[in-house]
């Protein structure tokens, strides 16, 4: 599930022996890593494995195999958060309520790992969910310790300064930081050396990101794409959770002008309701936001769209719901994120007055989920016929058979050789499904599938 917004993932990280064992450093350990939420969950724990490794830890396929198996888990999303233990925001609890878990530290501190284990071995428990005064992006491993594989994603920004009355990502990933430039394109180039032939830049506010140029001065994310671009090898790009306050022109330009960058974005608008916006302090208006959309289009014709939706935040009435419904018919989306609104304790609107009762919610949310699936198989349908470009990324789900990305980010399946893992081959769609496309290629395959 892509985070969207400020709804991304605040990631949250209890550990726990698996072996009933307080967990070491010493020796050749084996580590499991479970994750549960977006993009940015995914790359913590890939980062943590690297802070691991060199500190002498083997990944374990199964947990059952594992001396310490991680838990990194999501408190933005309701569902994601019920699945973990949500440490950032409820350390303490889960040390109390949960015996087995060891240590329990945030988002922020995952790069003290090999010390934080440390200290459970004297200490027997330990706890560490501060925000601490050095970016952690600054102690992390230069080199990945694992291969990337023909897509990856590489973190550029991190935290939140919008404070959107919904979302507990400030409180948990705290204030908007920036990676310098310099650390991003070698980031970059060691992901390609490895093997990624996609990459998507992470952010919880992507597009604010403003780092330090190598040039002395700060780059916008539109240079940084720009930069990104000529890295020989580097075949596409993507980036993902954008703001519209942050959408600006010259990042818009760039979806025209850098062909490596897909024709497809997230952009979270949440609702349709300049009302409902207002009391979500998102601080734009859906007239702004169907003015970027047309810029957007205006540059990039084929340019496709995916956003987030918020149904049932406290205020919303049925004619700001009607508002969501509108604009979602005007933009026509190739996929979409919804959710019930659910209160996240310390946010304004958990206490704000006029909260939906829950069977409206889920009245309007099966409602809103109804159009956003007919955009989607409208645009799956529109696909079917078309010689595409297709980025295959591993074993489809039958024997011979291989998936990969179209340039619109759809799952595509087709008979194909192992060989081609990680090359872009040109097919043409045959079929359309609800999530995903069927196609053939239009390529003569050097090897036999494997």
């Amino acid at each position: 599930m892509p985070g969207g917004g400020c709804g991304v993932s605040a990631g949250s990280i209890p550990i726990s022996a698996a072996n009933g064992e307080t967990p070491t450093v010493s020796g050749s350990r084996r580590v499991h890593v479970i994750t549960w939420g977006c993009q940015m969950n995914v790359y913590d724990s890939d980062r943590m494995a690297d802070v691991l490794a060199a500190a002498g830890y083997r990944q374990a396929a199964d947990p059952g195999d594992a001396d310490l198996i991680i838990l990194n888990t999501c408190h933005i999303r309701e569902h994601a958060a019920e699945a973990g233990c949500v440490a950032q925001a409820a350390g303490a609890e889960i040390l109390a309520r949960a015996p087995f878990v060891d240590l329990v530290f945030g988002p922020q501190t995952y790069h003290r790992l090999p010390s934080l284990l440390a200290r459970v071995e004297v200490e027997g428990k330990a706890i560490d969910t501060e925000f601490p005064a050095e970016p952690k992006f600054d102690f992390l491993p230069e080199q990945r310790a694992f291969a990337a594989g023909p897509v990856a994603f590489l973190a550029i920004q991190e935290g939140c300064d919008k404070f959107c009355s919904f979302c507990v990502v400030p409180y948990t990933r705290g204030a908007e930081q920036s990676r310098p430039a310099a650390a991003v394109l070698a980031e970059a180039r060691q992901l390609v050396a490895s093997g990624a032939r996609e990459i998507t830049l992470l952010g919880q506010n992507v597009n604010a990101w403003r780092g330090a140029g190598p040039d002395a001065r700060d780059w916008t994310l539109a240079r940084l794409l720009r930069a990104l671009a000529e890295i020989p090898g580097l075949l596409r790009l993507r980036y993902t959770t954008s703001h519209p306050r942050d959408m600006t022109e010259a990042l818009i330009a760039v979806h025209g002008e850098i062909p490596a960058l897909m024709p497809f974005l997230h952009l979270p608008v949440q609702s349709g309701s300049d009302a409902v916006l207002t009391r979500m302090n998102r601080r734009h208006r859906a007239a702004d936001y169907l003015r970027i959309v047309e810029r957007l289009r205006a540059v990039r014709p084929d340019i496709a769209l995916s956003s987030d939706f918020i149904v049932g935040h406290p205020g919303e009435s049925e004619a700001d719901f009607a508002a969501t419904l509108a604009l979602v018919r005007t933009v026509g989306f190739a996929q979409a994120f919804s959710f019930k609104y659910s209160p996240r304790p310390g946010t304004p609107a958990a206490v704000a007055p006029g909260q939906v009762p829950e069977e409206e919610k889920k009245a309007r949310l099966a409602m809103l989920q109804a159009l956003l699936r007919e955009q989607q198989s409208r645009f799956n349908e529109m696909m079917v016929g078309r010689e595409l470009p297709v980025l295959l990324t591993g074993p489809g789900r039958h024997p011979g058979q291989l998936v990969g990305r179209s340039p619109y980010l759809q799952p595509v399946h087709l008979d194909a050789s192992r060989a081609w893992l990680g090359s872009i081959r040109s097919v043409r769609i045959l079929a359309a499904h609800p999530n995903s496309l069927a196609a053939v290629s239009l390529q003569p395959q050097e090897h036999a599938a494997a």
